[in-house]
Order: structure tokens, then C-alpha cells, then sequence
């Protein structure tokens, strides 16, 4: 067994790609907070790849952990010399490996809060990126305004130099360096938001303000925050993932990472300090990303949740299961075609009917193992941004709405924490407490979950809407989920 580190990593045989650029000569230019898998499968390899073309060696990655669970992380990493594998795994059974080595170094904000800090001013540090989920942004669904009294906020702005959020973190990176006559860094989010750089600047923004209103205008004013569209499947890395890499490739790798073939990145061109030459290893470099961000959050993202809450129930673990299921296969189809592309406007270079029958092609992939429970977690943060807006926009014009009504109420179905097997479900929600309260009251009161307008908003104001949901939530309770939608891609006409 070979343990990943720099002094074993010239001695990993064929298959396995390794770094070809010399490892010492890469500095640090970029800070990222949030390293998950989904970083590593995507922003980290792009980079590595650059790097492989002798380029970017100037644009190494320093990670940052603001979670307590993110120790492990720096644990696992710091073991590696920051090294990884990345395998991509391929429809066919066909593993694809590759040591990756654009990450240079890993801190643990909660016990480097002074470095992180002191990482990010430094002149070097040209572009901090994020991947935060979207929980991560600190905004309440519904009104989309920053949450000032959230208790870690709080304790930041009476504590402005000792900060332990990712907004307070980069905030008081920025002061240092507008202190020290240092151009501000590039902020540049990789989550799954429309107009993630517009939203991270009025968080960002909100956070500067109330901790100071001339630092605010001038953080609004000097800092910029472009808009990117992110794309990968990464599943979490399992035990199974880490045993079949060392029984494959005698790899010892503490974290590695899966991901499917598939990558994209289209990311708006707007880097006051420079940036590494990512076009020349795939990244669409556009003027707006807004038309393939809409597309991948309303077909790919949208239709996560409209396959896993029905296929958790119906009695399917892993998103592959549920796409080589033809009748599964309809109804997203059907939301794909007649609800969340509507809305859409057209997208340069990109066929809609090819994309939608990729995205399905992706999801069926048998060697990705992405969980139904993955995709099921966190849906108060998902569901409003990324459902929710179709529904509000079908209505305003007059389309369909029954598949997207039904979606809904198979989340409500599923937050009662129990399956049509009679088994516990495990729900992962940030709000899981207020919720399951709520779903338990869903067979008495049936519109009690779409009430809920701090996830919610009106929605439940509007007739359509409403008939449609309680049919579905109707169908699910009495027939069960393969009923419900078999009934739904039966049935013709809009709701």
C-alpha cells in the first residue's frame, strides 16, 4: 500500500495521473473556504490541470475550514502534503484516478483564526473563492435579506477582529488590507445561487455595513463579486470509496474523491487583480452567466429534488436506482420539459432537448452511488430557490404546475420521518425541528406545510397552487408515491 504524501506520490504506477509540475514551485494565490468534495472534483481540479500545462503555478490554493467538523479535513489533508485523489467514475465501470495538487496548504479557522486572516491579506491572495452551500450565505429565504440576528453574526460584529464566520473572516481581511494600501482581493462564488456573486455581495456587503457604514459603500464599491455557474455530481466520499481505491490502485488515500465525467464551469469575466487562465482547460469565460445558471438551477438542480423525494419514498436509496426506472424517467422529463424550461431563455451553445436528455443520461450513472439522503438534505435551503421560483413563475403565466406542486408535497410527505415502509427517515434540515412539527400535522391539517411562510412566503395564497398541492399530498397519503405519479404522467392538461 502506497500512502499519498510528495515523497511516494513519483512512485504511484499507471493508471493513476500525478501532478507533472514541481509541487515546490506552486505559491499560494487563491484562499478557499469550504473545502468539500464538490471544490476538489471541480475549482481545485481545473486548477491542477492548468498547472499540468505549466501554468498557474502562481495560483495555489490555501483551503479553510470554518466548520468544527472541518478539523478532519485539515487532519487528512495535512497527512497528504494536501494531496488527493480524484477518481471520476464512468458509466461503463471504467475508474479514472488522479492525484491532484493545487491545494498547498489547509487552515482550521477555528484554531487559526489570526492566520486565516493574516492568509487572506496577504498581496498574493488574489481570488478568495467560497463554496458554502447555500445555506451558507446567511439569508432568509423569502425576503433574501441578510440575517443580522443570527447569534454568530452577533458575536462577530462585537468582536470585528476576532472572527469566526466566513463573513467576518473575509471582511476583516478586507479592512487589513484597504489599511495597508492593498488592492482587495476577487470574491468568487461556486454555489449552487442564481446570481451567486450578486447575492455574495449583498451579504458581504450587509455584513460590512453594520459593521461599519463607510466600510459597507466601500466594500460595495471596490470589491468585485462575479457570477459563476458550477456543475459536477460529487457524492460524499464513502468508507466503500476510500477500501475500492487501495484494492484498486494500492492508493492510501485518508479523503479521496468520486465525481462523474461530467464538468462545467461558466464563470463571468471580472477579476480586478488577475486571474489563472482557466479557459484554456474548459471554463466558459462569458459577460453573463445568468442563462446557464437558470438553466442548470431550474432542469439539473430542480430536478434532484423532484426525483429523490419520490423515489426516497417509493423505496429507492441512490439517484441511479430511481433514473433507470422509466416511469421516473417520465415525470422528470416532464417537469424538465413543460415546467422548468418555459421559463428559460435561450442559452448560447446549448441545445435544451440535448442537455435535458444528458442530465438524465448523468443521474442514471450506477458508479456515482449518489444518495437519495444526500440530495434530500437541506431542502428548506434548496426547495425556495431553486422550486419555488418556477412555481411563482408558471403561475404568473399561466403554464404547468402539477409536477412542481407535487414535488412539494412529496417533500412534505417525506418530513413526516417516516416511509411508506414504516421506517424512520432521517431528516438533515437545518430547520428539521419546526418542520417535522409541522408535516406531523399534514393528514389533520393538510395546507399547514406550505403555511409555513418563512420558507414559504404567499405561496400558499394562490388557488392553483394550492388544488394542486393537496391532490398530490392527497394521492401520496391514500396511494402512495408510484400512484401519485403515475397518475401524474398519465394526466393531460395544466393546473
Amino acid at each position: 500500500m502506497t500512502q499519498l504524501n510528495n515523497h511516494n506520490v513519483g512512485k504511484l504506477g499507471s493508471p493513476i495521473a500525478t501532478p507533472q509540475y514541481d509541487r515546490s514551485a506552486v505559491t499560494p494565490g487563491i484562499v478557499h473556504i469550504g473545502v468539500g468534495g464538490f471544490h476538489r472534483a471541480h475549482q481545485a481540479m481545473y486548477l491542477d490541470a492548468l498547472m499540468n500545462r505549466g501554468e498557474a503555478l502562481d495560483w495555489g490554493i490555501v483551503g479553510v475550514g470554518v466548520m468544527s467538523d472541518d478539523k478532519r479535513m485539515e487532519q487528512a489533508l495535512a497527512a497528504q502534503d494536501h494531496l488527493y485523489t480524484l477518481v471520476v467514475k464512468h458509466p461503463d465501470g471504467r475508474f479514472e484516478p488522479r492525484v491532484i495538487g493545487s491545494m498547498v496548504d489547509y487552515l482550521f479557522a477555528p484554531a487559526a483564526t489570526e492566520a486565516v486572516i493574516e492568509q487572506m491579506a496577504d498581496p498574493q491572495i488574489r481570488i478568495v473563492s467560497l463554496t458554502v452551500t447555500e445555506g451558507g450565505y446567511n439569508f432568509h429565504p423569502v425576503t433574501g435579506e441578510f440575517d443580522l440576528d443570527n447569534p454568530q453574526i452577533r458575536d462577530d460584529l462585537a468582536h470585528p477582529t476576532q472572527p469566526s464566520s466566513s463573513f467576518g473572516l473575509v471582511v476583516e481581511a478586507l479592512v487589513r488590507r484597504r489599511e495597508r494600501g492593498i488592492a482587495p482581493f476577487t470574491v468568487m462564488s461556486c454555489d449552487n445561487i442564481q446570481g451567486n456573486g450578486e447575492v455574495a455581495k449583498r451579504m458581504f456587503g450587509a455584513y460590512a455595513k453594520a459593521r461599519d457604514t463607510a466600510l459597507g459603500a466601500w466594500l460595495a464599491e471596490e470589491v468585485a463579486f462575479p457570477n459563476a455557474m458550477v456543475d459536477r455530481i460529487t457524492p460524499v466520499t464513502s468508507a466503500a470509496d476510500i477500501s475500492e481505491l487501495s484494492q484498486r490502485f494500492d492508493i492510501e488515500d485518508a479523503w479521496p474523491v468520486v465525481c462523474e465525467p461530467f464538468t462545467q464551469w461558466v464563470l463571468e469575466d471580472h477579476f480586478p487583480l488577475g486571474r489563472p487562465a482557466l479557459e484554456k482547460v474548459g471554463v466558459q469565460l462569458v459577460d453573463d452567466v445568468e442563462p446557464y445558471e437558470l438553466m442548470k438551477l431550474r432542469l439539473l438542480n430542480a430536478s434532484h429534488q423532484a426525483l429523490t423525494y419520490f423515489g426516497y419514498l417509493a423505496g429507492y436509496r441512490y439517484a441511479h436506482e430511481v433514473c433507470q426506472d422509466p416511469l421516473f424517467v417520465d415525470f422528470l422529463l416532464g417537469y424538465m420539459r413543460e415546467e422548468g424550461s418555459p421559463m428559460l431563455a435561450p442559452v448560447p451553445g446549448v441545445d435544451l432537448e440535448d442537455y435535458r436528455m444528458t442530465l438524465i443520461e448523468r443521474f442514471a450513472n450506477p458508479q456515482i452511488k449518489d444518495t437519495l439522503a444526500r440530495l434530500c438534505a437541506e431542502s428548506s435551503d434548496r426547495i425556495p430557490k431553486w422550486l419555488v421560483p418556477v412555481i411563482r413563475q408558471q403561475l404568473a403565466d399561466g403554464g404547468e404546475i402539477k409536477r412542481s406542486a407535487a414535488v412539494v408535497a412529496s417533500w412534505a410527505r417525506y418530513a413526516e420521518g417516516i416511509d411508506e415502509q414504516g421506517e424512520p427517515i432521517e431528516i438533515v434540515d437545518r430547520l428539521k425541528a419546526s418542520l417535522m412539527q409541522i408535516a406531523a400535522r399534514n393528514r389533520t391539517q393538510p395546507t399547514a406545510f406550505v403555511e409555513n411562510r418563512e420558507v414559504f412566503g404567499d405561496l400558499a395564497d394562490q388557488p392553483r397552487f394550492l388544488a394542486a398541492y393537496l391532490a398530490a399530498l392527497t394521492s401520496l397519503h391514500e396511494r402512495g408515491a408510484r400512484a401519485t405519479l403515475e397518475d401524474l404522467v398519465s394526466s393531460k392538461g395544466t393546473q
